[in-house]
């Protein structure tokens, strides 16, 4: 078992990565059902929860079936990310991750996200900050440096363990990498088998197959892997990873029956959580990753995206069922249209 604080997940867990834009609980609610172990929220601005932004506040929304589940927060400055820690606590989650990896310029320039890696001094303060104002289990999500020059991720391992967070997860790239070439694995196994490290380490980055993930398992000996990208109209993938580790074979992909009934799960809790209106649209951004691979389906995607209730979507998703009985689709990538993920969205 790992045990991050008083929460016991199973040997090497599965880990849905917080995606700006993706992550929301819909999304959550099906990567829950098809295996994934643990999960985080979107990240979300400090100084957004302080001002009672909406769009934050809308963030701190977790429900029971998804459990366990953690609450990830940015930000540059000390006494809003301790205040902000205050507020996560008070919808009780299972954990409150720091997010000290985002890229994107918008972040950085504000110092926080992945531009904290190039002050040591002030991460470690921020984590202490955020430490000192919950009870809760603390954990971070961070990159290997700010720059190939400047890969300072052992430093930050030893530092932030020395102060208390209860484990760690590493994307394989830097900053100045953002989400191109590939990620780089071998760092992250040496601070997994780094003598001092006593807490979990996850690696993230481009885990998108069984294979890859029993391959990096046994040559890194991580203590479990976050999945991101590959989740995105894949959700299949985190029962795939596991059948693999236990039996060496590969599940049958997903037929479009199982295409077709995450969908409607998906719409459905789009609708309950976000209403009608709101529920509808942005579930239009996910239907291109739910049906690629089959063909001619161009026709139908362009239905689907033009459609305003519940009862419309599900007639064209009835006529997706006859018309492709019986196919099924080779595995999807992720190709969403509407922009990057994890926090390359981030308003």
């Amino acid at each position: 078992m790992i045990k991050i604080g008083n929460i016991s997940l199973p040997e090497f867990p599965l880990l849905l990565a917080p995606m700006e834009d993706v992550s929301d609980p819909p999304f959550r609610s099906v990567c829950k059902s098809n295996g994934a172990d643990m999960m985080y929220t979107e990240f979300i601005s400090s100084e957004g929860l302080i001002r009672d932004a909406i769009k934050s506040r809308r963030k701190l929304d977790i429900f029971e079936e998804e459990r366990p589940v953690g609450i990830q927060i940015f930000g540059g400055d000390e006494e809003a990310m301790g205040m902000s820690a205050a507020i996560v606590e008070t919808v009780n989650p299972d954990l409150v991750d720091i997010n000290f990896g985002c890229p994107v310029k918008k972040v950085v320039t504000k110092g926080a996200g992945a531009g904290v890696l190039r002050d040591v001094d002030l991460m470690v303060r921020l984590t202490q900050s955020v430490i000192k104002h919950t009870q809760l289990p603390v954990t971070v999500k961070t990159r290997l440096g700010w720059d190939d020059d400047t890969k300072n991720i052992e430093e930050v391992a030893e530092r932030l363990q020395d102060i208390g967070i209860a484990a760690l997860s590493i994307h394989g790239r830097t900053r100045c990498q953002m989400y191109k070439g590939l990620a780089d694995w071998e760092l992250i196994g040496k601070i997994k088998n780094n003598p001092r490290i006593h807490i979990p380490i996850f690696g993230n980055g481009d885990i998108d197959s069984p294979e890859k993930a029993l391959e990096y398992k046994n040559r890194y000996g991580v203590d479990g892997v976050m999945i991101g990208r590959a989740a995105i109209g894949y959700p299949w993938i985190f029962n795939e990873i596991k059948h693999f580790l236990q039996t060496g074979e590969h599940l049958p992909l997903p037929t479009v029956q199982q295409r077709v009934a995450v969908i409607r799960q998906h719409l459905k809790h789009s609708l309950n959580w976000k209403g009608p209106k709101v529920g509808i649209f942005e579930m239009r951004r996910h239907y291109t990753n739910y049906l690629k691979g089959f063909p001619n389906i161009k026709e139908f995607r362009s239905r689907l995206v033009q459609l305003n209730t519940y009862e419309e979507i599900d007639e064209v998703l009835e006529e997706v069922l006859r018309t492709y009985d019986g196919f099924v689709a080779e595995k999807n990538l992720w190709t969403f249209a509407e922009g990057a993920p994890n926090c390359e969205t981030a308003k």
